[in-house]
């Protein structure tokens, strides 16, 4: 950067030219920080430049009026900063971008200064993406995939040493690390840590049917039974889980493995015909039946899993892609009715029209932040500062999740300007304003201002580009330590911009987008549930239509947990208590897309008594009332009640008796699937809670 800067102002002589060249190079190569390949990057920098380009000269185009400035900002920042949604190379993109809108939109460019605008912003793109493809060091295995291959591996140790009758206290340990390691990659970023294409999605999907795998394996050994010595068709389905968790992990630590994905169909028809003709005999054995569904569950788990990693390693043909972009959205009617819609919904388009909602922390952060910025660029114009743009650059780097982060982070940003101004005007002082020291000085500010994000705290970032800035300017205007003030003095108003507009729009942050977002996603959930028990059942004409709407309410859960997860300041809720709301969430939606493939095990409905429909319903009111309870506090309602009760078996095992063998399967099936799900229903009570009380806490604590 300061080699391209001097190259303009001091060799070409176009100070238009040096100044984007300046700042551009911040936005390209700090601001932006894109991952993947070199082949991933440089497309990532392309698409910056181009956007850049777009947005550079719509700046340009408005800063002659206040007005329009202002109103042409709230539509430009929302896009910009809603894009980000479709990914981590959108998300990581999106200041870089809006540095190159806010910088001519706040400052005086007349229109005929755009070629030099353009020309200082593509040779410091192409330059700056020339350095990070040469300079930057290869890129390391991706830490997800990473992640995902080790909890994979670890459950499929867990599964061989309890087939082998060996002790697997260490090997649950081994698992549960894993995982927690697994949730806190998931949630190591506020965006989504996969992107739009098939592969990443299956990625995606990979690390949540994880942590479905890792519930079924453990109520599989929890319940004690002695899987070294399962029946023939079980012991098999389960080797068969666990060699597809082995394969599992070795697609995703990019090694060579060809998962079977037909075999646990075979073998669970194997396993559904011994449990049938067991109920053929009226021998129905508690324990044999519990064994043979922990069997089909896991190996369902293992299967749906392995299907996503060979999609995620690029080696899946058409029709299994097919096949899983149906289950990613919980679809049930026949493929060729479907594909071309979920082709829809997996498309940019299809998700942003999912976070189309007033539940979706994208939409609520977007439109809070254009906001302050139109707002920033209006003050900025209405005060006639020197350099407006630091006002908006002051708005755009305290923007926080709610206000009261946003509140901490000025108060951070003023002291670090302080602070940098104390220093830079120092050096101002010691060194003079002769060009030869300044330009001696300016690769060490740069360094270090570069340097400074992410590696320091946040106060130290901002004094460093505070010196960066007096030695920029001073090289192009020699002004002395004065410039400094000036600094300090549209930073402040900036910070007040963003702290004002917290505090309007959005006091509580993404806190309270977690809490309806959960509601939602037990809501919708159990929707779901209702409708795919009475298809199961033979009772509803037509197969279930809740799941898209479940599929969408989760994905707005986990982009709203993991922005709550990235804003400063007290929680008052652990990670732990917060995944498992959200594991629970999608173990409920899971065993309803379960519950809706069991039409199809054979012809002739399940019995048609009204037991298991009504379990079903006692557990989809528990989960209204559980939503409600942590819904905003005007409809809050008491703590709900555990249903151990109402789904007890003795109703049960007189419900079969009057069954037709052939029925009593998928009856037995549907009745360990809600038996199962509701067992964990306490484990919710308690972290429910604290979401509900977060909720009712005042914003300023």
């Amino acid at each position: 950067m300061p080699g391209l800067f001097a190259f303009t102002d001091q060799v070409i002589g176009n100070l238009q030219m040096a100044i984007f060249a300046a700042f551009g190079g911040f936005a390209t190569l700090v601001l932006a920080a894109f991952g993947g390949s070199r082949r991933d990057k440089l497309v990532a920098h392309f698409g910056l430049a181009v956007v850049g380009s777009v947005l550079l000269m719509i700046g340009i185009a408005v800063n002659s009026s206040t007005a329009v400035a202002a109103i042409v900002s709230l539509p430009v920042a929302f896009v910009v900063l809603f894009a980000g949604v479709a990914g981590p190379t959108f998300a990581s993109g999106v200041t870089g971008a809006l540095l190159l809108y806010v910088l001519p939109a706040a400052s005086r460019h007349v229109v005929t200064s755009i070629p030099s605008a353009l020309a200082g912003w593509w040779m410091v793109s192409v330059l700056g993406t020339l350095a990070l493809l040469v300079l930057s060091p290869s890129a390391g295995g991706d830490p997800l995939r990473g992640a995902a291959a080790r909890t994979a591996r670890a459950l499929a140790a867990e599964l061989k040493g309890a087939l082998a009758a060996e002790s697997t206290a260490a090997l649950l340990a081994a698992s549960m690390q894993a995982e927690q390691e697994l949730q806190a990659e998931l949630s190591s970023t506020p965006y989504r840590p996969t992107g739009l294409a098939t592969s990443e999605q299956a990625l995606a999907n990979a690390a949540l049917i994880l942590e479905w795998c890792a519930i079924v394996v453990r109520d599989c050994l929890s319940e004690g039974e002695d899987l070294s010595g399962s029946p023939s068709p079980d012991r098999e389905l389960l080797d068969c889980a666990a060699d597809l968790l082995d394969d599992v992990a070795a697609l995703f630590s990019g090694q060579e493995a060809y998962p079977d994905l037909e075999a646990p169909g075979r073998l669970q028809a194997a396993s559904g015909a011994r449990v049938a003709a067991l109920c053929a005999q009226d021998r129905c054995y508690d324990t044999a039946v519990k064994l043979a569904f922990h069997a089909e569950t896991i190996s369902l788990a293992a299967r749906a899993l392995a299907a996503d990693a060979v999609i995620a390693a690029g080696v899946a043909d058409p029709r299994t892609i097919a096949a899983e972009r149906r289950r990613w959205y919980a679809a049930q009617a026949e493929p060729d009715a479907t594909e071309g819609r979920l082709a829809a919904v997996a498309s940019a388009a299809g998700v942003a029209r999912r976070h189309a909602s007033i539940r979706s922390v994208w939409l609520l952060n977007s439109l809070r932040s254009s906001v302050a910025l139109a707002a920033a660029v209006m003050v900025a114009d209405l005060t006639d500062v020197q350099h407006g743009f630091w006002v908006v650059l002051g708005t755009l780097s305290v923007l926080r999740g709610n206000a009261a982060s946003t509140g901490s982070t000025a108060a951070r940003a003023l002291l670090g300007t302080v602070a940098g101004f104390v220093v830079g005007g120092a050096l101002i002082l010691a060194i003079g304003t002769t060009t030869a020291a300044l330009w001696a000085a300016l690769p060490v500010a740069v360094l270090v201002a570069a340097y400074a994000p992410g590696t320091a705290p946040f106060a130290v970032g901002q004094a460093a580009f505070t010196v960066m800035i007096s030695v920029l300017f001073n090289l192009l205007v020699p002004v002395g330590w004065k410039l400094g003030v000036v600094r300090v003095q549209d930073v402040a108003l900036g910070c007040g911009v963003s702290l004002i507009v917290g505090v309007l729009l959005w006091p509580r942050g993404a806190s309270s987008v977690v809490a309806d977002d959960l509601a939602d996603g037990f809501r919708s959930g159990a929707a779901f549930l209702t409708q795919a028990v009475d298809w199961a059942l033979g009772r509803r004409p037509t197969p279930p239509d809740a799941g898209l709407a479940a599929v969408a309410a989760g994905s707005r859960l986990e982009d709203a947990l993991r922005g709550f997860l990235t804003e400063q300041g007290a929680k008052h809720l652990t990670r732990q208590e917060l995944w498992r709301l959200v594991g629970a969430t999608h173990q409920l939606r899971v065993t309803a897309y379960s519950l809706a493939t069991l039409h199809t095990l054979d012809t002739a409905p399940a019995p048609s008594a009204g037991g298991l429909s009504d379990r079903a319903r006692h557990l989809t009111d528990w989960f209204e009332r559980l939503a409600e309870h942590m819904d905003r506090p005007h409809r809050g309602a008491g703590l709900p009640p555990s249903l151990a009760a109402p789904l007890a078996d003795g109703d049960f095992d007189e419900e079969i008796d009057v069954a037709p063998p052939h029925q009593r399967v998928r009856a037995i099936w549907i009745h360990e699937h809600l038996r199962h799900l509701a067992e964990r229903l306490d484990e919710l009570i308690e972290p429910a809670t604290h979401v509900a009380a977060q909720r009712r806490r005042p914003w300023w604590r």
